[in-house]
């Protein structure tokens, strides 16, 4: 369990699988600002809400050309079928061995109805088109979260 990343620092670069099967690096991203939220399980009620907060403002993301990516534990199948069973215009990254969960600092541990194990801690970390972190939600409250961030995106394009 490591340290979170923190605003200020240059965001950890990685490479993942999306839910179409390809690889993405976040540095090939490098020039756009980039919205990277982990999640813990795909199709379950908070993480469904979430999800669907980005969709419902994905045209206003856009205008900032900022990239809205997803990280959870699930597979690259599971992801597929939530993207699609959601309308997801966004791309979900397959962390199944949470590396890169563990790099932000978003693999903790948690206490569900009082037994402790370690799992993914809803967080989002908002890097700029510099490739640094410029804003990072800790513990994500998942209704009006997406309009958060876009506050966020939109202070950094001033």
């Amino acid at each position: 369990m490591g340290d979170w990343l923190e605003a200020g620092s240059p965001a950890a670069d990685f490479t993942l699988l999306t839910d179409d099967g390809k690889s993405l690096t976040l540095s090939s991203l490098q020039g756009r600002p980039v919205v990277l939220y982990f999640y813990p399980k795909d199709d379950t009620p908070g993480c469904t809400r979430e999800a669907c907060g980005f969709r419902d403002t994905a045209e206003r993301y856009s205008k900032h050309d900022a990239v809205v990516l997803g990280i959870s534990p699930d597979d690259t199948a599971s992801h597929a079928a939530f993207k699609t069973k959601y309308g997801l215009p966004f791309s979900l990254l397959a962390d199944p061995d949470h590396s890169v969960a563990e790099t932000y600092g978003a693999w903790r541990e948690k206490t569900l109805y009082g037994k402790k194990r370690m799992g993914i801690a809803r967080s989002t970390f908002i890097i700029d088109a510099q490739g640094n972190v410029a804003k990072v939600y800790k513990a994500v409250k998942v209704d009006g979260h997406a309009e958060q961030v876009l506050k966020v995106l939109d202070s950094l394009a001033e």
